[in-house]
C-alpha cells in the first residue's frame, strides 16, 4: 500500500473485502467547544476489524462510494482542545472510549448509553470513522488520562477491558462465586482477572488453544484454572466434565462467554448451577441453537453484553493504575501504519494475544 507523504491527516480506509487502502482525509475541526482532537499512537486489532476485512462488514457493510476509517481500540495524545475543555490539555497521554451518545434519550439517562440509538461509534457505518488515522476527533469526557506508570501501547487494552469489566458487572459476581469464563483471548482474559478482583473463589478458563490456556494460568493467578473441552463430546458432556474435572459440585454460579462460538455458548449454560447466571459477551454468528429448555427449567438468568457504559473505563483504569491488574505480556506484536492488513490476517490466524497497528509517523 502506498500513500503521499503530504498529506494532513493519513488514514487507512476499508472499500470492501480485502480492499484496504492508505488516502488523506480532511483534518478535523474543533467545531464544538467540547470536542479535543488527538494524535494516535496506537490502535488495537479487535475481533471485528478482522469480520470487517474478510467480508466487509457485519450489520452493515463497507462500499466503493462509502469506504471506512477503520480502528476503534485506540490512544494518544492530545493535540487540540476546543475552548470549553478544562480537563486535557494538548500533551496529555489518553486512552479512548471510541464511541459517544446522545446523551438525551431514556438509555442515556439511565447510564446505559451504550444502548443509545443515536450512539457514533467509531468504525461502525454508517456513523462514524475510526482510529486508523493521524488525527481523530470525539468528546473530551470520552478521552481517558492514563497514569505515568502505562505505556501508550498499553493503553490500548484499556478498551477491551472496558468490555470485560461491564461484563462482570452485568454478572454481579460476588464474594466467593464459582466462575467460568469461555474464550481466553484478551477479552477472556481480562474478564477471568476481573471476576478475580470482584471476589470470585475460583474462576476457569476455556478455550481450545493450549498457548492461551498457558497464558492464562499465569495472568489469572492461584484462583485461576484452566480447561480444554473435548471436541468429540457433546456440549452436554462437556459441561458435565468441566463441572467435575474443576470441582464445582453442583456447577458454575458464573458462566461468561467471550468466544462467541455456539458450543461455548451450549457448554456455558449447561454448566449453570440451578439459578445461575449467563452473560454473552462474545459475538459469533448472529443466530444459533440455543438450548432455551435448560434456561427456562432451571431458572437460569441469561443477558446480553455490548460494549461498555457509565463507569466500565474509569473502573478498568483504577484496576491497572493500583497494581491490580498486569497487563505485561498481552501485547504480542505490533505493525506499522502501513501493514494494517497483515496485522487484520495475523489476528485471523489467532495468533498471539493483542496486535497492535502504530499510527502513521508522517
Amino acid at each position: 500500500m502506498k500513500m503521499n507523504t503530504d498529506t494532513s491527516n493519513p488514514s487507512c480506509l476499508l472499500y470492501g473485502p480485502l480492499d484496504v487502502r492508505l488516502e488523506d482525509r480532511p483534518m478535523p475541526v474543533l467545531d464544538n467547544p467540547q470536542d479535543v482532537i488527538v494524535q494516535i499512537a496506537y490502535t488495537g486489532v479487535c475481533g471485528s476489524d478482522v469480520h470487517f476485512w474478510l467480508h466487509g462488514g457485519i450489520r452493515t457493510y463497507v462500499s466503493e462510494t462509502q469506504p471506512l476509517t477503520m480502528g476503534h481500540e485506540a490512544s494518544g495524545v492530545i493535540y487540540a482542545v476546543g475552548s470549553d475543555v478544562t480537563t486535557l490539555v494538548p500533551g496529555d497521554r489518553v486512552a479512548i472510549e471510541p464511541g459517544y451518545p446522545c446523551r438525551r434519550c431514556a438509555r442515556c439517562k439511565l447510564g446505559r448509553y451504550n444502548l443509545c440509538p443515536k450512539m457514533k461509534f467509531a468504525a461502525d457505518p454508517p456513523y462514524t470513522h475510526g482510529t486508523l488515522t493521524k488525527y481523530f476527533k470525539l468528546p473530551a469526557d470520552f478521552c481517558y488520562k492514563i497514569p505515568d506508570s502505562m505505556s501508550l501501547s498499553d493503553a490500548v487494552l484499556m478498551e477491551p477491558l472496558a468490555v470485560a469489566v461491564h461484563a462482570v458487572r452485568l454478572a454481579d459476581v460476588k464474594l466467593g462465586n464459582r466462575v467460568i469464563v469461555f474464550g481466553a483471548g484478551t477479552v477472556g482474559l481480562f474478564c477471568a482477572a476481573v471476576a478475580r478482583e470482584f471476589g470470585a473463589s475460583v474462576v476457569v478458563s476455556v478455550d481450545v488453544l493450549e498457548n492461551r490456556l498457558h497464558f492464562a494460568r499465569d495472568f489469572i493467578g492461584p484462583i485461576g484454572r484452566t480447561a480444554m473441552p473435548d471436541l468429540s463430546l457433546s456440549s452436554e458432556e462437556n459441561a458435565e466434565r468441566l463441572i467435575q474435572t474443576q470441582e464445582l459440585d453442583e456447577g458454575a454460579d458464573v458462566v461468561i462467554d467471550a468466544s462467541g462460538a455456539e458450543a461455548s455458548v451450549q457448554t456455558g449454560v449447561f454448566s449453570l448451577r440451578m439459578g445461575g447466571t449467563y452473560v454473552q459477551a462474545g459475538m459469533g454468528k448472529r443466530k444459533i441453537e440455543f438450548p432455551i429448555s435448560e434456561m427456562c427449567e432451571r431458572e437460569i438468568i441469561a443477558k446480553g453484553c455490548f460494549r461498555y457504559a457509565a463507569g466500565d473505563f474509569d473502573l478498568g483504569i483504577h484496576l491497572v493504575g493500583q497494581g491490580r491488574l498486569q497487563l505485561a505480556g498481552l501485547v504480542t506484536k505490533v505493525f506499522p501504519f502501513e501493514c494494517a492488513a497483515q496485522a487484520w490476517e495475523t489476528a485471523s490466524r489467532g495468533e498471539g494475544t493483542k496486535t497492535l497497528i502504530e499510527g502513521p509517523k508522517c
